[in-house]
């Protein structure tokens, strides 16, 4: 805690960087006014009854800050861009002209970037559409120009949102894409406080029950921060190489593997594949499927549960072996003479980071998926069945300030060589 106020009153003695700073806070509070900017023709008695109905739309509540429940112009937050750059990952393994641009270096990535611009607008235009067309009961006037006006406005919302998101990247400080949806989660603490202090008013929860609550969320956050920062380092060696009276090489480093390669992704596509059955019941509730989905296969179930962590952690799997590339990282040790000790350069090596990379994937898949499914054991464990911060939302905020933090002292320690250069 003395590092992280100490880190940002050094920030803030810089002007640029505390120019950034101001600049990211000016951005957040634009965020949080367009929060409580409503959608023109909507009735939100209807949006309130449908979120106490059930949790299929709480974790995009969650993400937006509150704004779906309000069905604001940011109510569906930045999901679409975040749909978007992951479509847009997939397809550079893929598509090999995606593949170049992504070598070609910063240009290149320009126009990646450019290209996931526009299929956010597509992503966000039909996302908006099935959102009002699945909120009939919620459109006051049902025509075809409302269900338009509504999609219409859902997409420019998300639009700026990303627009701000560049914008903070670009003039502010962190990710900000990243830093919208933690901006969105942790605006929520305050009222999670409060609710927390009226179930034990009321007697929903005792004192202990929201106690343990406190104490396991603190152990969570513990336990994000451990493996989120920890790494797998295989030792490598630089060849010496003489070149007239000079020698280069002989250096020793070693090769990072972080345990949570893939970060959050995997949940988010875990969740968005169990949606899309349930959702699709959901249209037929009468039906014996529907049925059957309601009772065994809701949010909490075992059966659930059960599929949750096993694609959680394939997709762990999945996005890791997208990501990272055992082959490409043996060639370019092999191409600039370094070796791991004991090891011969190219196919040995590649297997060896093949092998290590596999392992400690798992206990990152498995770590996600003991994270995703953490509100049912809290449900069970303290009796408090609204529960505002699940494992996911945590998982993010965590990530994200550790990101940003390490960002600030990067530009504080080349602040501080620049400094020593002059």
């Amino acid at each position: 805690m003395s590092t992280l106020v100490g880190t940002l009153h050094n920030a803030w003695k810089l002007s640029e960087l505390r120019s950034k700073i101001i600049f990211t806070l000016l951005m957040f509070l634009v965020f949080r006014i367009g929060a409580h900017i409503p959608v023109p023709g909507i009735n939100r008695e209807a949006i309130e009854y449908l979120m106490s109905t059930g949790a299929l739309f709480g974790f995009f509540d969650i993400i937006s800050g509150g704004s779906f429940r309000k069905f604001s112009v940011f109510a569906m937050s930045i999901t679409p861009y975040i749909n978007a750059s992951i479509i847009m990952q997939l397809l550079t393994v893929v598509i090999p002209r995606l593949e170049q641009l992504n070598k070609e270096g910063m240009e290149g990535r320009k126009k990646i970037t450019e290209y996931t611009r526009y299929l956010t607008i597509a992503l966000a235009f039909v996302q908006a559409i099935g959102l009002s067309y699945g909120l009939t009961g919620a459109v006051m006037n049902p025509t075809i120009w409302n269900y338009l006006l509504v999609a219409t406005t859902l997409t420019a919302g998300t639009a700026f949102l990303m627009w701000i998101g560049e914008q903070i990247t670009e003039k502010g400080i962190g990710n900000g894409i990243s830093l919208i949806i933690f901006a969105g989660i942790v605006s929520r603490i305050p009222s999670a406080i409060s609710t927390l202090i009226e179930y034990v008013r009321v007697g929903t929860t005792n004192l202990f029950g929201a106690s343990l609550f406190v104490v396991i969320a603190a152990l969570v956050i513990a336990g994000i921060i451990y493996i989120n920062e920890g790494q797998r380092r295989i030792p490598v060696q630089y060849a010496k190489r003489v070149v007239g009276r000079r020698v280069y090489g002989g250096q020793s480093t070693h090769i990072p593997l972080k345990v949570n390669q893939a970060g959050v992704i995997p949940i988010i596509f875990a969740a968005s594949f169990l949606a899309f059955p349930t959702t699709i019941a959901a249209f037929f509730p009468a039906s014996a499927v529907g049925a059957w989905f309601n009772t065994y296969f809701n949010f909490g179930t075992v059966l659930h549960s059960l599929f949750y962590a096993v694609l959680i952690v394939f997709f762990t799997y999945f996005y890791t072996a997208i990501t990272f590339n055992p082959v490409d990282v043996a060639d370019n040790m092999k191409k600039y003479g370094g070796f791991i000790p004991g090891l011969r350069p190219g196919r040995p090596t590649s297997d060896y980071i093949t092998k290590v990379m596999t392992r400690i994937t798992l206990v990152g898949g498995l770590f996600l998926a003991a994270i995703s499914l953490l509100p049912v054991f809290i449900i069970k464990a303290t009796g408090i069945s609204n529960i505002y911060f699940g494992g996911t939302a945590l998982l993010i905020v965590v990530g994200v300030a550790l990101d940003t933090m390490k960002q600030l002292e990067s530009n504080l320690l080349m602040r501080h060589y620049q400094g020593f250069m002059k």
